[in-house]
């Protein structure tokens, strides 16, 4: 197949693009700065000769957007809003322009999209989108904001050819240098791996070859469009997401933090609490019902391997 990967440079892009072109697939990355072989030039919101890379393609998948991993000041928080929806808005025009339009367009996503909570999981049929939570600071309402915009772009895109899927991606975990990953297993290394205003907020994650696992799967199926949560079924306590890894690396101590505290590491980080203090409570409900079946469902299970790769990098 030909895969086509707007924005496909990031950390999600790059464990694709290596999965998928070990896979035997032709993929091809548009990207603002093309480097190297199939990598082709386009600026995420106008229509140039990058469209003809998408007309004749079997599979879109969109992963552009300006990276969440950053402080939440207005202007960043206007970034990461026009990046993700311009680069739809423009994928989708070209898509629907296409003499041959692809058969699938998988377009990114996220869990932030539902209810900061803690008392039940979130999947795509109950799952309360986020946005007027009580007890939370105002601009949280803004990342749901973004995640509904980015969603609703694609869902109006006039391409009836082509089934669409928006990937609600829970944080995708992978040994690469600079993903989510190797920053939360610095922090444990150094000690600083312990819980945060409690610990008691969950995280969702997914195994980064579970990810790849799932694209195929919504890749064979054609019965399955709409939102998809990305996230292993297994959410935990970020105390005990913090121990787990923490085990595997081999360190016995994680010092806590208070609120203030992550907002001084991640200041010094140039990151937001947001990540850190969100209730991320999120389940694959529709990926369960379709029989998808995951490798790595437990997170001491999936750390354990993670550090390994880590050590054999």
């Amino acid at each position: 197949m030909k895969i086509v990967l707007p924005g496909g440079t990031g950390q999600v892009g790059t464990v694709l693009r290596r999965a998928l072109t070990a896979a035997g697939h032709r993929v091809v990355v548009l990207s603002r700065r093309p480097a190297g072989r199939d990598e082709i030039a386009w600026d995420g919101r106008t229509l140039g000769p990058w469209a003809e890379e998408i007309d004749g393609s079997d599979v879109v998948v969109n992963l552009a957007g300006r990276s969440v991993s950053c402080r939440y000041t207005p202007a960043n928080l206007e970034a990461m809003m026009s990046s993700r929806v311009e680069s739809t808005r423009i994928v989708g025009e070209a898509i629907s322009a296409s003499a041959r339009p692809p058969r699938l367009w998988l377009q990114m996503s996220t869990a932030t999209v539902y209810a900061h909570r803690f008392d039940a999981a979130n999947d795509e049929a109950t799952g309360p989108i986020g946005g007027s939570e009580p007890d939370v600071p105002d601009y949280w309402g803004y990342s749901v904001d973004i995640a509904t915009a980015w969603e609703g772009e694609q869902e109006k895109a006039r391409t009836p050819h082509t089934r669409k899927v928006a990937l609600r991606s829970a944080m995708v975990m992978s040994p690469d240098r600079g993903g989510v990953f190797d920053v939360l297993l610095r922090l444990a290394r150094l000690g600083l791996g312990g819980p945060v205003a409690g610990g008691a907020q969950y995280v969702s994650w997914i195994h980064d070859r579970d990810f790849v696992r799932a694209v195929q799967f919504l890749v064979a199926r054609d019965d399955l469009s709409g939102p998809v949560n990305l996230a292993a079924p297994a959410p935990l306590p970020q105390r005990a997401f913090m121990r787990a890894l923490r085990s595997a690396w081999g360190v016995r101590v994680g010092l806590p933090a208070t609120r203030w505290m992550a907002e001084l590491g991640a200041f010094a980080l140039r990151s937001d609490t947001e990540l850190l203090l969100k209730s991320r409570r999120v389940v694959p409900g529709r990926l369960l019902d379709a029989g998808f079946a995951f490798d790595h469902p437990q997170w001491p299970q999936a750390a354990a391997d993670l550090v390994s790769r880590v050590r054999n990098r």
